[in-house]
């Protein structure tokens, strides 16, 4: 089948074709400079502040899968079968300002009004998904919003009353969603794409067997799945990425038997959430914290892992739980230990044209204590400058197993063996964990930056380490049984 040459999809209902887009183009200079669609924002140019916030739609199975996007550092590329939502776009049932709009004005949610149109995107989503949510569900929606001039409580309150202006059913993306879906369905002929700018090539492959076929073709090409890295090379960096592969629609499918989760390497943060969370409830609280929902949208698992950054979040949880990964090239698969990829700063080990095609993470035992602990300037939409994950398994009290690994702490993501072995065959004590905690040394030897300082990092993972014995009832139980010797009660802080 001859490739398509042109990339298509709908923007506030209007089909786009795009034949010479440039691979470096960005959907916020595309909407701002070609479409005149101005109320899409430029804050950072990186993902953060959600100023130019849009709400990307894909065609899943029969559904209509809504998520907000940081339209400066996506592609249109990445957006070849969707359905794009401008803030201009959005009216009410009469025509006139649509029901989260005029939430925001009667609440006072905006002052200068730069940030306002983002928030009304993502009170957006989050309206079509939850018409009557929480405090925490608003908080966790804006996560990637920022506004310097109200605060964020007459925002709050206006996400809260959304559904006393206008009810979600008679939306226009509830009223028309059969027509989009059938839209976007037309959308679908199974083809590669191919387009030419002046800058270079963009592929979007039709498959995983054409993006193998794809990258046996270009090994050399940028692969780009949510772009919340690549797209700050392009605004940040200003570097030169083609030809560039795009394979943000490829490998989605998420599935859990046999007591392991299987993750395709497309799988968005956001759309392994609930997975995680009920099988890897720490899994589920450290995704609520990685970039804001934004970035969750489009930022996948994969992606994270085979970028290589040591400050990356997954791979230090994965690694405690003995994940593996599959590599692919051409035809050829081959599983690899995921503590076993990284090799150095910058070096995985991945051929030149091999790729991340899935990966597979054990559910933790019964009798393991697993947990993690990412340490951050600020909680939310920040960084690491260290993260803690620790698998520790016990048997009547005695630890028969450990793993654990840390990011930021050394040029890789990387296991802390030294401790390890401090802890296996020894009672899961005080004691123990004290001794364990001078085994640091020995395993790290971290770096001084703008996020922490050597001896910062050095002391806050000693100190995670015992945290996940105090908070596993190891201290609880041992003034517990303190206590009762005495035959006094537990301190009231403790109970």
């Amino acid at each position: 089948m001859e490739p398509r040459n042109a990339i298509r999809f709908y923007l506030n209902d209007n089909l786009v074709e795009l034949s010479d887009v440039e691979p470096d183009r960005t959907l916020l200079d595309f909407l701002r400079i070609d479409r005149s669609l101005t109320g899409t924002k430029e804050g950072c140019a990186e993902g953060d502040c959600g100023a130019c916030s849009v709400i990307v739609a894909r065609k899943m199975d029969e559904n209509l899968d809504i998520r907000t996007a940081n339209a400066c550092i996506i592609m249109p590329a990445m957006l070849d079968g969707t359905y794009v939502v401008t803030v201009e776009h959005l009216k009410g049932k009469d025509g006139g300002l649509h029901p989260v709009q005029q939430a925001m004005v009667d609440y006072h949610g905006s002052q200068c009004g730069f940030c306002t149109p983002g928030f009304v995107m993502s009170l957006y989503a989050l309206w079509l998904a939850q018409p009557s949510p929480s405090v925490p569900a608003v908080e966790k929606a804006l996560q990637g919003n920022l506004c310097r001039c109200t605060g964020y409580a007459p925002i709050i309150r206006a996400a809260q009353a959304v559904t006393d202006y206008g009810d979600v059913i008679d939306d226009a993306l509830n009223t028309e969603r059969a027509e989009i879906l059938a839209k976007l369905a037309a959308l679908g002929d199974g083809r590669r794409v191919v387009v030419r700018g002046a800058r270079g090539e963009t592929i979007i492959p039709a498959d995983v067997d054409d993006l193998a076929a794809v990258l046996d073709e270009r090994p050399e090409a940028t692969v780009i799945a949510g772009a919340t890295d690549v797209g700050l090379w392009v605004t940040k960096f200003m570097r030169e990425i083609a030809p560039v592969v795009t394979i943000g629609h490829l490998m989605r499918d998420i599935t859990v038997a046999d007591g392991r989760i299987e993750i395709g390497a497309g799988v968005s943060y956001s759309r392994a959430f609930a997975t995680m969370a009920e099988h890897i409830p720490p899994m589920g609280e450290l995704i609520d914290r990685i970039g804001g929902e934004q970035v969750r949208n489009m930022g996948t698992i994969g992606g994270n892992i085979a970028n290589g950054s040591p400050i990356g979040d997954t791979p230090p949880p994965l690694i405690a739980l003995g994940a593996s990964i599959t590599l692919r090239k051409g035809s050829a698969r081959r599983v690899v230990q995921l503590e076993d990829y990284f090799i150095d700063y910058g070096k995985q080990d991945r051929a030149k044209g091999e790729f991340v095609e899935a990966i597979s993470v054990p559910v933790p035992g019964k009798n393991d204590i697993f947990a993690i602990h990412k340490v951050t300037k600020r909680r939310d939409e920040d960084i690491t400058a260290t993260l803690g994950a620790f698998c520790i398994s016990l048997d009547g009290g005695t630890v028969t197993d450990a793993r654990i690994a840390y990011g930021g702490m050394a040029a890789t993501p990387k296991r802390a063996r030294a401790v390890e072995a401090a802890l296996i065959g020894q009672p899961w004590t005080m004691e123990t964990v004290e001794a364990a905690m001078e085994r640091f040394e020995e395993d790290y030897a971290p770096l001084s930056d703008w996020r922490a300082s050597a001896q910062y990092r050095m002391l806050a993972a000693k100190n995670l380490l015992m945290r996940v014995y105090r908070e596993s009832g190891g201290e609880r139980a041992r003034i517990v049984r303190h206590e009762e010797a005495r035959g006094s009660a537990m301190p009231e802080g403790l109970q």
